[in-house]
């Protein structure tokens, strides 16, 4: 009985509304089961040119994201679920991820109170190059005319920790040095949360000795001092470069 007088409280509003323009009509009785779940059939018309009057009456609602936050580390599997609610099940929304993350699973559910809602699910793999993506997934509703409602979306930004990354060196001066000359050597990565630490190692065959800490070193260059390598660590874990070889020109070869 509560859902047929919403039914015609609906439709009063729709005809005061659209001043009159609008017949709502319904079933005069409905037989039931006293505590199981009914369905009352109700049908409009209108006449031509109101449409816009109505489609004014109603805005589809955002889809909504969980978890609405994204910050896990690299390598942890995430499951996003978007979900929009499904007032017409002959039209359900079309659900689109933004960017692409691999394939989705898609259910019409329904809630307690009756009500239904499209959900679609992906699964995927968080990696370094998620962090600070925009993430977003839009609802877009089809009227039964087969036109297209305009569409809604909701988004989150993907904060992804993983350790160093793309661990370089740089030399300068970057050409020949003579020997006993000044130079510095910078290291460089990429991660999240930021390097905490820079540790500069002396290369001699399979030995590897401390010779610095921070981003920035400076030597005197020294043909018995020309290979350097440095790590980088954050609280996820550590990087590592390759080998750099400074180019020496001994003082009786100049």
């Amino acid at each position: 009985m509560a859902a047929a007088l919403t039914l015609l409280l609906i439709a009063s509003l729709l005809q005061g509304a659209l001043c009159g323009e609008l017949k709502a009509s319904m079933p005069q009785t409905v037989e039931v089961l006293r505590g199981s779940c009914v369905t009352i059939p109700c049908s409009f018309e209108m006449k031509d040119g109101y449409e816009s009057d109505l489609d004014n009456i109603y805005d589809p609602p955002r889809p909504t994201l969980t978890p609405s936050a994204l910050k896990v580390k690299e390598g942890t599997s995430v499951s996003l679920t978007c979900s929009a609610p499904a007032p017409c099940l002959s039209h359900p929304p079309t659900l689109t991820w933004t960017p692409d993350l691999g394939q989705s699973v898609e259910t019409l559910q329904e809630n307690q109170d009756k009500t239904k809602v499209q959900t679609s699910v992906v699964t995927f793999t968080a990696s370094k190059n998620h962090h600070g993506e925009t993430i977003s997934c839009t609802a877009t509703y089809n009227k039964q005319d087969g036109s297209t409602e305009s569409a809604v979306t909701t988004s989150l930004t993907a904060d992804i920790s993983y350790s160093p990354k793309r661990t370089t060196v740089s030399v300068r001066p970057s050409g020949p040095v003579p020997e006993g000359s000044d130079v510095t050597l910078t290291c460089s990565s990429t991660a999240n949360p930021a390097v905490e630490s820079y540790t500069w190692y002396r290369a001699d065959g399979a030995q590897e000795t401390v010779v610095g800490t921070g981003a920035v070193l400076n030597i005197k260059a020294s043909k018995d001092n020309s290979s350097f390598f440095c790590k980088t660590e954050n609280i996820i874990g550590a990087g590592r470069s390759n080998l750099s070889q400074i180019d020496v020109q001994c003082k009786d070869h100049i």
